[in-house]
């Protein structure tokens, strides 16, 4: 029999993160949180998403083992703003029993039918910015910092249950020396004479900070017409600074502007950090932070972590600035691997994007959904 309890403590919530460290034991392809910080994620009294939502935590239980969590996720910028009566869950990992997955899909079922919601769908997050979807195809590659990783049994108790597909999202890589400077710097020079626009590259972090408000607006403009975009708030804004923007290279971050220094386009790569998450296993002391500090300053593998372009620049080559000025970043650094982070397939405009430097497509993933 399968109890499901919600998390009421500290022990109960901490119990919640660390699941799935017994559930991925072993495997070379999960890539553990910081458990710490992941905590701090779910405290209402630290991350400001929950201004504007709301999560339910629950564990399951067989024979007093932990078998199963999931978060039911209330966004109500989504339901409100954007009319999307939709009750979200995440953080969802379970062991391969159809009683299990059952029984917590019900508690997320039961929570959007009090509130009188229409759908469920997951796995998501809280926000845009959060990891997205269940794996589907590509079991057998490492998994990064922001994309959940699942064994392949879960799709079909999904499916089992009554969930179709809602959303698909591919992930590819591609080789650094695939990024023929042929492609882009002819591009680079006449789009920066045709349309005024030069390149800003950063040493520091501190030289970032004071555009960082900026590089979040013209995110919300870029993704606007996205289906299931919820904008990033002002709040949100400063906590996702001081959260990771030190966690990134300054030299990974590259931002286009126009004759009058508005902000027309920005990228920011992250170094890879999976093979010292996992050395670190969920802490970062007494030796964790080493192996973070090293990933960020050694690492090969490079994550494209996000781009934006303003709506009235976009389909203008203003992304051969960007990749000109990344070739010459990842030749000095001697980049090799080139990772993109999950991208819906429906954004035909970003795979035509990538398409000069021969991307694989090497994981699958997708958001399920059900009627309430």
């Amino acid at each position: 029999m399968v109890t499901v309890k919600q998390v009421q403590s500290k022990s109960d919530l901490k119990t919640f993160v660390k699941f799935p460290f017994s559930l991925y034991k072993g495997s070379p392809y999960w890539v553990p949180p910081i458990i710490n910080d992941e905590m701090e994620s779910f405290d209402p009294e630290k991350n400001p998403v929950f201004q504007n939502a709301e999560a339910t935590f629950f564990l399951a239980y067989k024979e007093n083992k932990v078998v199963g969590r999931i978060a039911a996720i209330i966004n109500w910028l989504e339901v409100e703003d954007q009319g999307l009566k939709k009750m979200r869950f995440g953080w969802f990992d379970f062991e391969d029993d159809l009683e299990v997955s059952k029984a917590l899909l019900d508690k997320v079922r039961e929570i959007g039918l009090q509130h009188q919601l229409e759908y469920m769908e997951g796995p998501v997050g809280f926000s845009n910015l959060d990891k997205v979807g269940v794996l589907i195809e590509g079991f057998d590659h490492i998994g990064t910092m922001i994309t959940w990783y699942n064994h392949p049994y879960y799709q079909s108790h999904y499916e089992h249950h009554g969930f179709v597909k809602e959303k698909e999202y591919l992930e590819n890589k591609f080789l650094a020396a695939n990024a023929d400077p042929k492609l882009f710097e002819k591009a680079n020079v006449l789009i920066k004479q045709r349309y005024g626009l030069k390149e800003m590259n950063f040493q520091k972090s501190s030289e970032i900070m004071p555009w960082v408000d900026k590089m979040f607006d013209l995110f919300n403009e870029s993704y606007a017409k996205l289906s299931s975009f919820v904008r990033i708030t002002d709040i949100q804004k400063e906590y996702f600074k001081k959260k990771y923007i030190s966690f990134i290279n300054p030299e990974y971050i590259k931002f286009v502007v126009d004759s009058e220094d508005n902000l027309v386009a920005f990228a920011i790569v992250m170094p890879s950090f999976s093979k010292a998450l996992q050395k670190a296993n969920g802490k970062l002391f007494p030796t964790g932070i080493f192996h973070l500090l090293s990933a960020k300053k050694n690492s090969k593998d490079v994550i494209f972590y996000l781009i934006g372009i303003h709506p009235s620049y976009q389909n203008k080559g203003v992304t051969s600035i960007i990749f000109n000025e990344f070739h010459h970043t990842f030749k000095k650094k001697g980049v090799v691997n080139c990772i993109r982070t999950p991208e819906l397939e429906e954004n035909v405009a970003i795979r035509q994007m990538w398409k000069h430097f021969d991307p694989i497509t090497h994981k699958r993933r997708r958001t399920y959904r059900k009627d309430l």
